[in-house]
């Protein structure tokens, strides 16, 4: 039997994420019977998911999808990043609350909202969980030809996705919002989960921690458990520098966007995006902390739109008075 400790929910996670309560198994392994193969003791003697076993994490994010989002094809390639369901989740669940900030408190649902995410991946995972939670709109980009296939056949796939994702390639790796939206567009929020290292030196060692640190044993060379390709993990600066390109480029469809938002996942990284966004004159600049069992992130949201400007919006695209 689990201990009371063992049986407490993930407080770090947001209240309506339903991953805060620890991995129903049973339920899990019934959803995607192959998990079970993966399933062993810790070294607390309770049954767990071998998390350094790349295949085990993705059978059971696969599971996750299936059990609590409807999600029943879920497949792309093995080199590409698989996303940890959770900590996604989160993401979504905290710009929804951004949003009903200025909704009275009301989150807006359905069509009357579109989202862009900023290298949708092969897995397409954010889209999924905004669709399936709050029934929105979304545009996904990715600067490569195969994530973006991967991504429209998982939308083809389940009848719950179609006609609510839009899946579009970024022809030039360097151009963040330019090629993906038009003058016209009108997006309500915008997110990404930018690559994390600037080298591939540096993933290197990033992953050689983090298998360490789940196994406790020095791995010359790891396998990274999430998996990802370079453009995924990978990009010129840094985490830092595709976000100082963002913020920079947001600017060029200031009144295209109610909220901009992005991952900071380095706290290192955070005053100066902040110094950025206040140099490019954004007129409200929020900071979200996220936090998993493990690591603590946030979300960066800023606008250009003024109190007027965000009056007319939710009127108009959310029906909502002021």
């Amino acid at each position: 039997m689990l201990s009371e400790k063992n049986q407490q929910e993930k407080t770090k996670l947001h209240p309506r994420n339903v991953n805060r309560e620890r991995y129903d198994l049973n339920a899990l392994t019934t959803a995607i019977p192959e998990l079970k193969k993966h399933v062993l003791l810790n070294k607390f003697g309770i049954e767990s998911v071998d998390f350094s076993n790349p295949l085990a994490v993705r059978l059971l994010n696969k599971a996750l999808l299936n059990h609590y989002y409807g999600i029943k094809y879920w497949e792309f390639p093995a080199e590409n990043l698989c996303p940890p369901i959770p900590g996604r989740a989160d993401y979504i669940h905290h710009i929804a609350d951004l949003l009903a900030e200025n909704n009275l408190n009301k989150i807006p649902t359905g069509d009357k909202i579109t989202c862009l995410d900023v290298g949708v991946g092969a897995s397409c995972i954010y889209p999924i969980i905004g669709v399936t939670e709050y029934g929105w709109n979304f545009i996904g980009s990715d600067v490569d030809q195969k994530s973006i296939a991967s991504a429209q056949k998982i939308v083809n796939s389940n009848a719950s996705l179609e006609g609510k994702i839009e899946c579009k390639l970024q022809k030039n790796v360097k151009n963040i919002f330019k090629n993906i939206l038009t003058v016209e567009d009108k997006i309500d929020l915008t997110l990404c989960n930018p690559p994390f290292h600037a080298s591939v030196e540096d993933a290197q060692k990033g992953t050689q921690r983090k298998i360490k640190n789940l196994t406790g044993k020095n791995t010359k060379t790891p396998v990274l458990n999430f998996a990802g390709i370079s453009h995924e993990l990978i990009v010129e600066g840094g985490e830092y520098q595709f976000i100082q390109n963002m913020i920079r480029e947001s600017k060029m469809f200031s009144k295209n966007c109610y909220w901009f938002t992005t991952l900071v996942s380095k706290q290192a990284n955070l005053k100066g995006v902040l110094i950025a966004l206040d140099k490019i004159e954004a007129r409200q600049i929020k900071t979200i902390a996220l936090g998993t069992s493990n690591k603590s992130s946030r979300i960066v949201a800023w606008t250009f739109l003024s109190r007027e400007e965000q009056r007319a919006w939710r009127e108009t695209r959310w029906n909502t008075p002021d």
